[in-house]
């Protein structure tokens, strides 16, 4: 397939692709990423979409009117003609239109891996990052940390900018920070970051992966070609194992990240401060002190656990001690995200709504020393038992919302079964007010109230926002 860079090199890429036939599959925001930047290299673009809502068609007839061909409700044909598919990161691999395209073989690629074939020879190298959790918060420190050391940077990808849009925009960068979800790694297999991080492992996607070890491996593919460091979580064993099976550039090194003392290229922390025992030239017999504890806002352990990670991308960048901590001092994590609200008659509430899985849930849970927990949402095939036994010394009380709250009301009953239950059967507005009013009658002082649902959102609530935005008005509501 043609590839080509920015700059001068722009009439040559748009010959290279004039006359290609190219399928985007998915027509969300990668999708119309995809799409206006293959018209505009002078592919003829068809978009197909299995939905046929008023967004879909929103957005089908203002590429219409550019130039593409749009398909809606009709997803599983190859057009005819098509030499390359471009998907969105959510199709799953065993989609009709994927077969079709094997069957004529005819490559698939994802917005991101696109985006990697289409930079130019001087495009700025990227520092990528993924997980099971803590991805955006920690791509977002990186960014932090390398604006403070003075680069020009920018936070794309699975963060919310297309990677696309910024490859194309013509706007010069140091460097990039990168979130990559597993779905945009399985679509990427050409991408070689600088240097990498997989901030952690856990059952999550299983459904569109088919087992956990094709959810690792893609996960996996993040540390492929790395140039200076491939970072691991010491605490989850199977990101170091992906670091020993992946192929690098002779000299890469393997750095960890742990919350106890760090060993030899190593980031850890001592006495209360982030050190790096990696990148330092006396790394054998000293550590290189980075930042103090309460310079991550907040200093939860997962956080500093993303504090770390994203030292260490920054540090295998060259970036000085001083950017780290000046980097981190100015980051502030995005709503929804382990936030206090309030604290009222000595009960703390915290929204950590965006912890919709068992994993995430699992460490917000871990921040807090006696919780009432509210939980519950769509499980997404998710099993709660393992959450629970290793909560359930925190927990106070538990109040259970939403479409699957039973499955997590059958795992406390068998491993927390002196832990008081309260089970909301109600979808309707106001069932976030009731949950929080319940859990302020089990709740004692000194106790945290946490929206921690370790569930999906979608059977009560828009998204993850939304219901966080429904628990904070309700926590306003009582304390006024």
């Amino acid at each position: 397939m043609p590839e080509g860079g920015q700059g001068g090199q722009s009439s040559t890429r748009q010959q290279a692709w004039a006359g290609q036939h190219v399928c985007v599959a998915g027509l969300g925001v990668s999708g119309v990423s995809a799409a206006r930047a293959l018209l505009g290299l002078g592919a003829s673009v068809t978009v197909v979409d299995g939905g046929e809502g008023e967004r879909l068609r929103e957005r089908a007839d203002e590429l219409e009117k550019e130039g593409a061909a749009v398909r809606l409700g009709a997803a599983d044909t190859l057009p005819e003609g098509t030499t390359l598919v471009v998907t969105s990161p959510g199709w799953k691999p065993d989609s009709p239109l994927f077969t079709a395209a094997a069957r004529a073989g005819v490559e698939v690629w994802g917005d991101v891996e696109l985006a990697w074939r289409l930079r130019g020879p001087d495009a700025a190298p990227w520092l990528a990052i993924t997980g099971t959790n803590g991805k955006t918060t920690t791509v977002q420190m990186l960014a932090s940390i390398l604006t403070a050391a003075g680069l020009r940077t920018a936070a794309i990808g699975n963060v919310g900018t297309p990677v696309l849009d910024v490859v194309l925009s013509g706007e010069h960068y140091d460097v990039l920070a990168l979130e990559l979800s597993s779905y945009q790694l399985h679509w990427a297999p050409s991408v070689r970051a600088h240097s990498a991080a997989v901030l952690n492992l856990a059952p999550d996607h299983l459904d569109w992966h088919g087992s956990m070890e094709a959810y690792a491996a893609d996960k996996g593919r993040v540390y492929e070609g790395n140039e200076v460091a491939c970072v691991y979580n010491v605490e989850d064993p199977a990101t170091e194992d992906l670091v020993r099976e992946a192929e690098v550039v002779e000299g890469c090194r393997a750095i960890g990240f742990t919350l106890g003392t760090p060993a030899v290229s190593q980031l850890g922390v001592v006495e209360g401060i982030l050190v790096d025992r990696a990148f330092t030239d006396r790394r054998q017999t000293e550590a290189q002190e980075l930042a103090e504890v309460s310079d991550v806002k907040p200093p939860a352990p997962h956080n500093i656990a993303n504090a770390l990670a994203a030292a260490a991308l920054a540090r295998a960048f060259g970036v000085p001690p001083a950017a780290v901590r000046d980097g981190l001092r100015a980051f502030r994590p995005d709503a929804h995200r382990i936030a206090t609200v309030a604290t009222v008659d000595g009960i703390t509430y915290v929204d950590d709504s965006k912890a919709t899985n068992t994993h995430a849930a699992a460490a917000s849970l871990a921040s807090y020393r006696h919780v009432v927990w509210i939980a519950g949402g769509l499980a997404k095939g998710a099993t709660f038992d393992e959450l629970v036994q290793g909560a359930r010394g925190r927990l106070r009380a538990a109040v259970l919302i939403g479409a699957d709250r039973q499955l997590i009301h059958d795992a406390l009953t068998r491993h927390a079964p002196d832990v008081p239950v309260v089970e909301l059967d109600r979808t309707d507005t106001e069932a976030m007010a009731a949950a929080v009013q319940a859990a302020t009658r089990l709740a004692q002082p000194g106790d945290t109230v946490l929206l921690a649902p370790a569930c999906a959102s979608m059977d009560m609530f828009a998204n993850y926002g939304k219901r966080g935005d429904a628990f904070a008005a309700a926590v306003t509501a009582m304390e006024a």
